[in-house]
């Protein structure tokens, strides 16, 4: 009975970085029952990762609170699509910018055509990410571990260091971390070890743009149904995945997006360089 019981999603894997459509069930992206305030209305945000699984979960939460929406995206066209109409559903405009964080001039250029295209940058989330589980610290690729430090951290500081001019007072960074970043992961080190980098780097950029009233916080979700799941775990793994957290399953993307409406909002007026925890109980501290 207790295997049973942790037992998750039906087992299922699929190539990084994972399509979002072949996800068995599917995540819950926004529920019906999330009432938008205008909240973000008149603003413009930009989200990497935004295709898909969190990204595309706070596009939506922030569409329906009135703001319109860029996101980045490496290659899952179709997802990316989904991401669009979820948007254009609520009202508000949506641009798709396909290319690779790695790349700084590709950031730069990402933020131009925002700015471009919307007159304006208000919100950033740095949210984009990959993973690689190896068992051994022998049985980390170093090319791979590069790749993973590239796109987790290097991308989130070329994209910052681009859209910060054209932030201004009250406007707001947003980045994902996770809980590897505080608790570790055995079979995570070069993902834990980017992920503990973005916390430090949220806590220092906040302290680096509190003198022009720029909110700089961070998310750090837990164990949440999203294609890095399938994409980069056994299916073993992936049958009882978030069945060791507190409330014994995992989280939803739309579990975890008001936490990002809240600090790119007036609510979170007075937070910033904090990090809010969305883990179902995995790490209590």
């Amino acid at each position: 009975m207790g295997e049973q019981k942790n037992k998750q999603f039906p087992p299922q894997e699929q190539e990084a970085p994972g399509k979002q459509g072949k996800m068995n069930p599917d995540p819950i992206i926004i529920r019906d029952s999330y009432k938008g305030a205008e909240k973000l209305k008149g603003k413009v945000a930009l989200i990497t990762g935004g295709d898909s699984g969190i990204g595309q979960s706070v596009a939506a939460h922030y569409a329906r609170e009135g703001a319109d929406v860029a996101i980045i995206y490496l290659s899952e066209d179709e997802d990316a699509y989904k991401t669009k109409k979820l948007v254009e559903a609520e009202g508000q405009r949506c641009m798709l910018i396909k290319g690779n964080l790695e790349d700084e001039q590709f950031c730069q250029k990402a933020v131009e055509e925002v700015i471009n295209e919307f007159g304006k940058l208000n919100i950033l989330v740095n949210n984009a990410g990959e993973q690689h589980p190896a068992k051994e610290i022998e049985d980390i690729d170093t090319e791979m571990m590069r790749k993973t430090f590239e796109t987790n951290i290097f991308g989130m500081f070329y994209l910052t260091k681009a859209a910060s001019p054209h932030l201004k007072e009250g406007d707001a960074i947003i980045n994902t971390t996770s809980v590897t970043a505080v608790k570790g992961n055995p079979t995570l080190l070069d993902y834990s070890s980017t992920k503990g980098a973005i916390l430090s780097f949220t806590r220092a950029l906040a302290l680096n743009l509190g003198k022009k009233k720029i909110r700089v916080n961070g998310v750090a979700p837990g164990p949440i149904w999203t294609p890095l799941i399938p994409s980069t775990f056994p299916p073993e793994k992936v049958e009882k995945f978030g069945s060791s957290s507190l409330l014994e399953r995992a989280g939803q993307p739309c579990e975890v997006a008001p936490s990002y409406v809240l600090l790119a909002s007036e609510d979170g007026s007075y937070i910033t360089g904090q990090v809010i925890h969305v883990n179902g109980g995995e790490w209590i501290g």
